[in-house]
């Protein structure tokens, strides 16, 4: 399997008698479907449903979990989860520049026979692991990581979004399982939970494809002068957009051009999404 080691990651570890109940009440995502040699998505928002931090999280042991995070962040995560502690039963520790070793392909082998890899869930028809520790390597392949990311349409903060701006939706942690629907309250839930059911989310992650290269990740995305989102990644004329996709729809309709900067380009939603660009988009001028 091809593989990248990603560097300036950390670890937060939380264990203890009462550590799944804490991290249940304030995480967006449900462990109580968290299965053993996974990692899945989730974010701790704020109370208004917007992404302080979002993580990849798995089980270590019978009750403890690692939540894998930009190293940058971490302190203020750590911060952050002990404030909401209170009383609980729960150890929160933190080990500096993790490295992170991805391989991914469709031979599952290499992921069976590593007791230590964790299956990435966010991948939904790919073989994705992750391994945690360990010795760098040759031979790593980061642009074929990064290219697998996009084609994917997984979008990461710090990236492809600055925290603090992005609600879960808009990331599409509601379609990588990075949101529980069916457990109960967790901070910003209410704000989510009404996204969902009213079906309001109108930003998402698309890919975008141009026949050239990509201008740097924050350019702002465009429909004749008319800002409708933002470029994230980019690596051989491919990348990631958060856009409004009520306007990019109207956009299409209209056979208008589409450009990040002033390169022109289309975007796809994920092959592997459930959300459709909306049947009646709502004019930039209405919106």
């Amino acid at each position: 399997m091809p593989f990248a080691q990603i560097k300036d990651r950390a670890l937060i570890s939380v264990s203890g008698l009462d550590a799944e109940h804490f991290l249940q009440n304030i995480l967006t995502t449900d462990l109580d479907t968290l299965a053993p040699r996974e990692a899945r998505p989730g974010a701790l928002l704020s109370p208004q449903g917007k992404i302080l931090f979002d993580f990849l999280i798995s089980r270590a042991g019978d009750d403890g979990f690692q939540l894998e995070c930009r190293a940058d962040i971490a302190d203020d995560f750590v911060r952050r989860l002990m404030l909401y502690r209170l009383r609980a039963k729960a150890e929160i520790a933190k080990q500096d520049q993790v490295l992170v070793t991805v391989a991914w392909g469709d031979d599952s082998t290499a992921s069976r026979s590593d007791s230590t890899a964790l299956a990435d869930t966010r991948f939904q028809d790919i073989t994705v692991t992750r391994t945690y520790g360990g010795k760098a390597r040759d031979g790593g392949d980061p642009n074929g990581w990064l290219n697998m990311r996009i084609g994917y349409g997984i979008a990461e903060s710090g990236s492809d979004y600055q925290l603090g701006d992005a609600f879960p939706h808009d990331v599409l942690l509601d379609e990588t399982g990075g949101v529980g629907f069916k457990k109960g309250c967790y901070i910003g839930q209410e704000v989510v939970s009404r996204m969902q059911h009213r079906g309001t989310a109108r930003r998402r992650v698309l890919i975008a494809v141009a026949a050239g290269p990509l201008p740097p990740a924050g350019t702002e995305v465009t429909v004749n002068g008319r800002p409708v989102g933002t470029l994230g990644s980019s690596n051989e004329g491919r990348g990631l957009a958060i856009v409004r996709t009520d306007r990019v729809k109207a956009a299409i309709d209209a056979h208008d051009s589409i450009r990040a900067g002033e390169t022109p380009m289309m975007l796809a939603i994920p092959h592997w999404a459930k959300f459709t660009f909306p049947q009646d988009a709502t004019s930039a001028e209405e919106a």
